[in-house]
């Protein structure tokens, strides 16, 4: 690792700047782990994938002893470590092109299909956790969702331009909270009976423009392609919605509509000038995604890319392939929990100096000093008061949950200035 640093405290407070600002154009790309994110014990969540798969897997292969064996023997040919829903789908479906008449895994082409099948109803289900008993979860549940307390924030939030959030998702988290916080916001779709895609409306910055924007570019639960009208609906989620899932087959399908539209929409958004885009809880493993922000960022705008990287229990390090993305692109910063690659440098979170109590208040906000990477012997030290102070911890806003805590904590800041100039007055 290099000497060079980063001081978190330093660039926190940038951050804080255009978060604050009206003239900034705020948009948000949340993946999978938004989704894990928990409030306390009440908050609904997502299954992680290694969840989803062994929860998965165990439901169809108990249902069936042939599939049962065929995941056994997918297992020994991908190995343990890599055996995940992608990796499974990716194997079934490039199986399903070529078997023809044979067999495989000892499954034939119908069984194939059948498996594949069986695989997406599966994630559909384990993500419709918005559902209890067959009904909306009620407002006691909602109240506790992180997603609740995000849409607390953009209700709160003056600024000129409305927040853009962009998620791979499927599940109806963020709808649940900015409905339940009364947050208008768009996602494409127009009408009541029959809510069709409108991608015109997509393409158009001057559509709605007072209204938060929810551009759902995976799909989401209950998209449905209507053959009668040949259009995208909204209806009620089943069998039959259209999600690009989680395979190879990923990158095809995000050349089709709607999706197609909606990452338009991504890369016009930091196509403008004086956009920001905050990622939380995305791996940047989808390249499709990757390609659009990377190219949008090659025009000549003020535009800037934050990642907020989860990589608590797998630091980045210089060698990575995201670390390599954002040291050929000024425009992009990887904000990981040790490290960091900002203006192209690689760099570890290090203070410069030592906070007072006061100052400790708001970094734990955004920092963790007391987060241990290093042996037991230095834990051991800190636990007989015997620790030196080295500058050094975990930086702790690609935690979705700590995110919208630290933006509810600037709303509240606000409102304290307020009061002070009125009283001023």
């Amino acid at each position: 690792m290099g000497e060079f640093s980063h001081d978190p405290s330093e660039y926190i407070r940038g951050i804080q700047q255009i978060l604050i600002s009206d003239k900034k154009k705020i948009g948000f790309l949340f993946g999978a782990g938004s989704s894990l994110a928990k409030k306390n014990e009440k908050s609904l969540t997502v299954p992680a994938i290694g969840q989803l798969t062994q929860a998965i897997v165990a439901e169809i292969g108990g249902e069936d002893a042939k599939y049962e064996k065929a995941f056994k023997e997918i297992e020994e040919e991908l190995g343990s470590g890599n055996f995940n829903i992608e990796t499974i789908l990716s194997n079934l479906e490039q199986k399903f092109l070529f078997i023809g008449k044979a067999t495989l895994n000892s499954l034939n082409k119908q069984e194939f299909e059948e498996l594949i099948c069986k695989i997406k109803k599966g994630v559909r289900d384990k993500v419709s956790v918005h559902l209890k008993d067959g009904k909306i979860v009620d407002k006691d549940t909602v109240v506790e969702l992180v997603q609740t307390d995000f849409a607390n924030w953009i209700g709160q939030a003056e600024r000129k331009f409305p927040i853009e959030i962009f998620t791979t998702n499927y599940d109806f988290l963020f709808e649940l909270g900015l409905e339940h916080k009364e947050i208008a916001y768009y996602d494409g779709f127009c009408g009541s009976l029959r809510a069709f895609f409108n991608p015109e409306s997509v393409e158009d910055f001057t559509f709605l423009t007072n209204q938060t924007k929810l551009w759902k570019i995976h799909g989401s639960l209950g998209w449905h392609f209507d053959k009668d009208t040949e259009k995208i609906l909204r209806v009620n989620p089943d069998d039959k919605d259209i999600l690009i899932y989680p395979s190879t087959l990923k990158y095809k399908d995000s050349k089709k509509q709607p999706y197609e539209s909606l990452l338009d929409r991504l890369s016009n958004f930091l196509k403008q000038d004086d956009s920001i885009l905050i990622t939380c809880g995305y791996s940047w493993g989808d390249e499709h995604i990757n390609s659009r922000i990377i190219s949008a960022l090659k025009t000549n705008t003020t535009s800037h890319v934050i990642g907020l990287f989860h990589d608590k229990s797998n630091p980045i390090d210089e060698g990575s392939p995201l670390a390599k993305i954002a040291k050929d692109n000024p425009k992009i910063s990887i904000y990981g929990s040790r490290c960091a690659i900002i203006g192209c440098k690689f760099g570890e979170w290090v203070l410069k100096s030592e906070p007072s109590i006061d100052d400790t208040v708001n970094l734990n906000l955004y920092f963790d000093e007391d987060a241990h990477f290093d042996s037991k012997e230095k834990i051991a030290e800190e636990k007989t008061g015997k620790e030196i102070w080295t500058g050094k911890g975990a930086f702790i806003l690609s935690d979705f949950g700590m995110l919208v805590k630290f933006l509810n904590s600037m709303v509240n800041e606000n409102e304290i200035k307020k009061l002070g100039e009125n009283v001023k007055k």
